[in-house]
C-alpha cells in the first residue's frame, strides 16, 4: 500500500498517540511531554540524593547533560553494532594514547573479557571452550596475596585457577607453561610488589599483564599512565568518575589482547561474554563521556568538589564539639570527601543513626557507606565517631540540602 510522507507521518503521530507515547489534542500537533514522563514516580520509586559516591548500589554517577543528549541521540537510529564498536573504540584508543579499546557493560566484563583474550589470544576457536573445558589452554592467573577482591570472581567467571604470591620470590617461580595472565588491583592497600616491578617480572616471562583500575579517576592522567607504564590490559568503570552509563566501562591495552576480548564478546555466540551486551546508547555514552571529562581539568574538578564540601561544613560551624576535614584518598575515588566528627556523649546521636535519620527523610539522603562503620573503600577513613560525605555526586545546590539537613538532625542530639 503507498502512501504520501505526509500522510505516513500523521499515521506515525497518531499511532504514538493512542498507544499513549504522544498525547494528542483535538487539533493539535500531538508533542511528546517536557523531559518526558517521570516513571521513577510512577513506579514510586525513592529519588535520592546522593551525599555517599559513585556505588553501583546507589546507581553509580549521573551522566552531565552532554553525556545524557548523546545517548538520547544515539536511541533514535539503529546502527550496524560490530562498525559502532570499531569505530568507538578507535576513536576512544586515540584520545586515551593505548594502542586499542573496547566499551565493554562495566568494569566486571572487562575482567571477564580481557582474562577470556589472554587465554585465547591467537587461538579464536577456543572462545567456545571457556569457561569449562580449559584444560588444554593456559588457564592460571598470578596475583598477589593481598590483591584478592570481590570482584575477581568476573576472572574466575573463565575458569582460571589463581596463584597467590607475597613476596618477589614467590612471584618468579609461580610461572609455568600454564601462565595466562598477571592480574594487578590498582587500589589495593597492601602487597609487596610494586606496579613497574610487576610488570618487569611477567613482561621477562611472556606473560600480559592487566591492571583493574575500575575507580581510579580522577587524575585524568591515570586513564595513559598505566598503559604507558606497561600494562597490558587497563579497565575502568564507566559510571563513575567518568561521569558515562552505569552498564558500562573500557577496556583498554595491546591491540591484539583487545582484538581477542572482542571475540568473547557480544553478540558472538558460544562465549562467555555473550550475556555482556552494551547497547548502541551505551556504546555512544562512553564517547561522549570521553569527551567530557577530557574537557575537564584537575584542579577544577578538585576545587568545585572542595568548595561543596566547606559549604556543608559552614553551615555546621555551631554544632558543639564537632570538627571537620576535608580528605582526598591516595587512589581510588581520589576526590575531596567531608569527614565529620564530634563527642557523642554531648552531641547524642551516633553517626549510623544520624545516616539511617537523613536516609528516611524529605528528600532521601544517602552519607558515603564509611560513615559509622569501618572505611567502605580503599584509604578512605571511617569509624563509629565518623560521618563521611562524598560531594562529588551532588547536584547544584544539593550540598546546601545535605548541610542543612545535618545541622537539623546534629542540633536536635545536641539540645
Amino acid at each position: 500500500m503507498s502512501t504520501s510522507r505526509r500522510n505516513f507521518f500523521s499515521w506515525t503521530r497518531n499511532a504514538l498517540a493512542a498507544t499513549g507515547i504522544l498525547k494528542a489534542t483535538p487539533g493539535q500537533a500531538a508533542v511528546m511531554p517536557a523531559g518526558g514522563e517521570d516513571y521513577y514516580a510512577k513506579l514510586g520509586v525513592t529519588k535520592i540524593i546522593n551525599a555517599a559516591g559513585t556505588y553501583t548500589a546507589l546507581t553509580a554517577s549521573i551522566m552531565p547533560p552532554p553525556v545524557q543528549a548523546a545517548v538520547a541521540q544515539a536511541a533514535r537510529h539503529p546502527v550496524r553494532l560490530a562498525e559502532l564498536q570499531q569505530k568507538a573504540g578507535q576513536y576512544i584508543a586515540s584520545r586515551l594514547q593505548c594502542e586499542a579499546a573496547m566499551v565493554c557493560s562495566g568494569a566486571a566484563s572487562a575482567l571477564t573479557l580481557g582474562t577470556a583474550a589472554c587465554m585465547t589470544v591467537g587461538n579464536q576457536k577456543a572462545v567456545s571452550l571457556l569457561p569449562l573445558e580449559v584444560l588444554g589452554l593456559k588457564n592460571e592467573v598470578i596475583v598477589q596475596k593481598t590483591h584478592r577482591y570481590g570482584y575477581d570472581h568476573a576472572i574466575r567467571n573463565c575458569g582460571i585457577r589463581f596463584v597467590e604470591v607475597e613476596t618477589l620470590e614467590d612471584y618468579e617461580k609461580a610461572f609455568t607453561d600454564r601462565t595466562a595472565m598477571c592480574h594487578f588491583f590498582n587500589a589495593a592497600e597492601g602487597g609487596q610488589i610494586g606496579r613497574e616491578k610487576w610488570i618487569e617480572v611477567a613482561h621477562r616471562h611472556g606473560v600480559p599483564c592487566f591492571n583493574d583500575a575500575a575507580a581510579d579517576v580522577p587524575p585524568i592522567s591515570n586513564l595513559w599512565n598505566y598503559t604507558r607504564m606497561g600494562f597490558d590490559l587497563v579497565t575502568f568503570s564507566g559510571g563513575k568518575g567518568l561521569r558515562g552509563p552505569q552498564n558500562a566501562g573500557l577496556l583498554l591495552g595491546r591491540k591484539d589482547l583487545i582484538e581477542a576480548a572482542g571475540w568473547s564478546n557480544s553478540p558472538h555466540d558460544e562465549t562467555v561474554g555473550r550475556g555482556m551486551k552494551v547497547a548502541k546508547e551505551q556504546i555512544i555514552g562512553m564517547v561522549a563521556a570521553v569527551d567530557w571529562f577530557l574537557a575537564q581539568t584537575d584542579d577544577g574538578l578538585q576545587a568545585e568538589f572542595r568548595r561543596r564540601a566547606d559549604r556543608i561544613a559552614a553551615l555546621l560551624k555551631d554544632i558543639p564539639t564537632l570538627r571537620h576535614e576535608v580528605f582526598v584518598p591516595p587512589l581510588a575515588n581520589a576526590v575531596p570527601h567531608l569527614v565529620i566528627r564530634y563527642d557523642t556523649s554531648r552531641v547524642r546521636k551516633m553517626p549510623l543513626e544520624v545516616a539511617q535519620i537523613l536516609r528516611e527523610g524529605s528528600p532521601s539522603i544517602e552519607l558515603n557507606p564509611s560513615t559509622g562503620r569501618k572505611p567502605a573503600s580503599a584509604g578512605l577513613p571511617g569509624g563509629e565517631d565518623t560521618i563521611v560525605v562524598g560531594v562529588w555526586m551532588l547536584q547544584p545546590g544539593e550540598e546546601l540540602v545535605v548541610g542543612r539537613r545535618l545541622r537539623d538532625v546534629l542540633l536536635k542530639a545536641a539540645a
